[in-house]
């Protein structure tokens, strides 16, 4: 069914019009030698292939310089200005979502005691992510990612704030923090494809790979750090107090965010209907093969592996009797091992990427197999490291393996696609919500990484070109 969508790649023998031309400016770019300015050096280099790159401070003829340090090339997209503080920004936007997931989740299970309804919760974030991400990414081809990056962060401290009064006024209900998670999925369909097209703006392909996994690391940080605090802080502030923390971190990430200088871009015309920039990136995925199956995978795998997140109260809960803290401990020790995969793909740059990806899967769903079969929380506490470290690594990957596919006038387009992925996790939250209030939580999730397992091997064996990707 896939084959007539697959056939037509590479996209120098594609007949698809916007496929053609973007792979013409790519090979115009790389062939011309035409001077550059790299901002970061403030000096002319060539842009054909053997020339330096952004993030490259040396002329790759000058074998002269001793080689990096594995620390070094693992923070080597730091050493770019407006990266790290887009980078700052992130780290504290994504401490107080860290902080809030398990406050929220706690929150909701507490106010319901229903499996069901804390599914429903946590699934309201990700449905506006399917309906609006479309357009968010044509906005972000369209206009300055920048402004769309602080706009979304603005209203992530309103709404925060919000939360933090209504609970504090004794007027929260389960409702308020479905229309809140619902609210925060639609900002985020319209943040995430801006920041994530921006950082090949910042730090050249070269150094793609690279600037993905120390976004991944500060994201694993965040989940190493964040859920423990929002869990411990949980009976010592109450959850208001959490939430207005959570604010002031979406304040700091407004100020570091303001910082960066907004990178010139190939933009999308805005000429054009909104509705044809979309299906002109539409036509562009179709057309290629390798961003398609990169795009399956990941839908994939999100639907499969994503709801024990969700659903982690309920273990916590239910089958080991424990309170907030022991779940903020079990996703604090997931962000450790999302950590310390998300640093190792940072230091081994290209290496064997598409084995590695489909590696990283095998990993979860062996690790959340594990964790349905052991009904055991000190168990649960080591099973968390795989589970995390899968996660960083499938992650990471996919984003970068996407983004270095796709011409930059796509990115924002393209990128949306895949946060729709988001969009798509009712489908997996919702049914292992129903499965673990009706049958239990160990059913539901040892069920779907069973089929997590089973999709690896197909796509395994079925994808070569996959396997083979570096």
């Amino acid at each position: 069914m896939l084959k007539p969508l697959l056939s037509c790649w590479p996209d120098r023998n594609c007949q698809n019009p916007n496929v053609k031309r973007a792979y013409q400016r790519r090979m115009d770019d790389s062939n011309s030698g035409a001077p550059n300015l790299d901002t970061n050096q403030g000096e002319l280099v060539p842009t054909n292939r053997s020339s330096s790159r952004p993030g490259d401070n040396t002329n790759r003829m000058n074998n002269t310089r001793a080689p990096d340090t594995a620390w070094k090339r693992t923070l080597s997209s730091l050493k770019f200005r407006e990266f790290r503080f887009l980078w700052l920004g992130m780290l504290l936007l994504m401490t107080g979502m860290q902080m809030q997931m398990v406050v929220r989740s706690y929150l909701a299970y507490e106010i319901t005691s229903s499996p069901f309804l804390l599914g429903v919760v946590n699934a309201g974030f990700a449905i506006p992510l399917l309906v609006l991400s479309l357009f968010g990414g044509a906005i972000a081809d369209r206009l300055e990612r920048k402004k769309i990056i602080q706009i979304g962060q603005l209203v992530a401290v309103i709404l925060s704030t919000f939360i933090g009064v209504s609970i504090a006024t004794n007027a929260i209900t389960w409702m308020h923090l479905l229309g809140v998670s619902m609210a925060q999925g639609a900002l985020f369909s319209f943040l995430m494809p801006a920041r994530q097209a921006m950082i090949p703006q910042l730090v050249g392909k070269e150094n793609l790979t690279n600037a993905m996994s120390l976004d991944a690391a500060a994201m694993s940080a965040t989940t190493l750090i964040a859920p423990a605090i929002g869990g411990g802080l949980y009976n010592v502030i109450g959850p208001e107090g959490v939430y207005y923390l959570i604010s002031g971190c979406g304040i700091l990430a407004i100020v570091f965010t303001s910082m960066v200088q907004s990178p010139d871009g190939v933009k999308a015309s805005t000429e054009t209907a909104m509705l044809g920039d979309i299906k002109s990136g539409l036509s562009y995925v179709a057309h290629s093969r390798m961003v398609l199956v990169l795009l399956i995978l990941g839908l994939l795998t999100t639907l499969l592996a994503n709801p024990f997140r969700f659903i982690m109260p309920v273990f916590v809960v239910d089958l080991y009797g424990l309170g907030p803290e022991s779940m903020g401990l079990l996703v604090t020790i997931t962000g450790l091992g999302a950590l310390v995969g998300s640093l190792s793909i940072a230091s081994i740059g290209k290496w064997h990427r598409g084995s590695l990806l489909l590696a990283s899967c095998l990993v979860s769903g062996v690790a959340l197999l594990m964790v349905a079969s052991i009904p055991f929380y000190i168990a649960a506490t080591l099973i968390m490291i795989p589970v995390g470290l899968g996660d960083s690594v499938r992650w990471t990957l996919n984003q970068a393996m996407i983004m270095e596919e796709v011409a930059d006038e796509y990115r924002g387009r393209v990128m949306s696609i895949f946060m729709m992925i988001f969009g798509m996790i009712p489908l997996g939250v919702l049914p292992a919500g129903l499965l673990a209030e009706t049958v239990n939580g160990q059913f539901a999730v040892g069920l779907l990484a069973a089929l997590l397992l089973i999709v690896t091997f197909i796509l395994w064996a079925s994808q070569k070109q996959l396997r083979n990707y570096m």
